[in-house]
């Protein structure tokens, strides 16, 4: 998925990527899971632009960043 950002300079386009989190019921696991998959992703170029957490206990992180 790609989109376009443009708040006032030439517009950039952009690459999204979204990863599902196993099953972690506890919050410190959650926490460091999705430090540790922020912390992978940034190491290959990807921002951490939202996240949700589900009543699954999942998580579903949305990382973006120029194509």
């Amino acid at each position: 998925m790609s989109g376009i950002r443009s708040a006032g300079r030439e517009p950039t386009m952009l690459q999204y990527k979204t990863v599902v989190m196993d099953y972690a019921p506890k919050a410190a696991t959650m926490a460091a899971n999705i430090e540790q998959s922020a912390n992978d992703m940034a190491g290959q170029g990807w921002r951490l632009t939202t996240m949700s957490i589900t009543n699954s206990a999942k998580a579903i992180l949305v990382f973006e960043r120029d194509a």
